[in-house]
């Protein structure tokens, strides 16, 4: 008698190479675990054995099937080694409760499984599609009668070019340097001496730089004398003959 397929299946897996009654026993045994198979990689096998022998053996695939279910019962243990503790620590009444109720259950899902396969039977020719049919005709939006000069207008509008943009706006404007000149002098005029955080506090950043520029110029030709203690200290302005002294000149220097 011919060996089937499931006994001449020979397997090539990661954890395991040699045929499937071997890998059944080392099973059993608890010399592999049952983790480490790849159920996937036989079912595959095991199709690819029947497609290469070119004819079905039902036998075959019922003694297939019985080996898979065991192999698989085997590792969904694994997976809840808690109701497996659990049902093994019942007593004979309670594990009798527990398989009853097993079955009834069972017979539920048979009985709902019975259901729908005579629903299926009795309604196989019946369709229907939930929302419009593809096939529904549209509604055709018609406008309502326009006259021609009304349409060339707008379509002049739309050829119009539109205008340009201002950025005047975003410019930035330098106020000149001889108003500050002028306005520093002013004061010098009238003071011996000012603080130039002080004038300058209400005025823009571009405005504080170039009221600076003017204290630089005035430092330059002689007209003032400046002093700080201290880097980032306030800049005070003096007229440059208020302090002719070697103490301003070390100050300043």
């Amino acid at each position: 008698m011919p060996a089937t397929p499931v006994a001449d299946l020979e397997l090539d897996l990661d954890a395991f190479e040699g045929p499937f009654d071997l890998l059944l026993t080392l099973l059993l045994a608890e010399n592999l675990e049952p983790r480490e198979v790849d159920v996937a990689a036989i079912v595959v096998a095991f199709v690819e054995r029947l497609e290469g022998r070119g004819e079905v053996d039902l036998e075959a695939c019922g003694e297939f099937l019985v080996l898979i279910a065991a192999l698989l019962e085997l590792k969904a243990r694994l997976l809840f080694p808690e109701e497996a503790a659990e049902l093994e620590g019942l007593e004979p009444e309670q594990a009798a409760e527990e398989l009853a109720r097993r079955l009834a259950e069972y017979r539920r899902m048979k009985e709902a499984a019975t259901w729908l396969a005579e629903r299926l039977a009795s309604q196989r020719d019946r369709w229907f599609r939930l929302g419009p049919a593809p096939l529904q005709p549209r509604g055709e939006r018609r406008l309502a009668p326009q006259p021609p000069a009304a349409l060339a207008e707008a379509i002049r509008a739309l050829a119009t070019p539109p205008p340009s943009v201002s950025l005047a706006h975003m410019a930035l404007r330098f106020p000149p340097v001889s108003q500050f000149l002028e306005r520093f002098r002013a004061l010098l005029a009238r003071r011996s001496r000012f603080d130039f955080e002080q004038e300058v506090g209400g005025l823009s950043r571009v405005e504080q730089a170039v009221a600076f520029l003017a204290l630089l110029e005035l430092r330059k030709t002689g007209e003032i004398a400046l002093s700080q203690p201290a880097p980032f200290a306030p800049i005070r302005v003096s007229r440059a003959d208020s302090e002719r002294t070697p103490q301003w000149t070390a100050r300043s220097a």
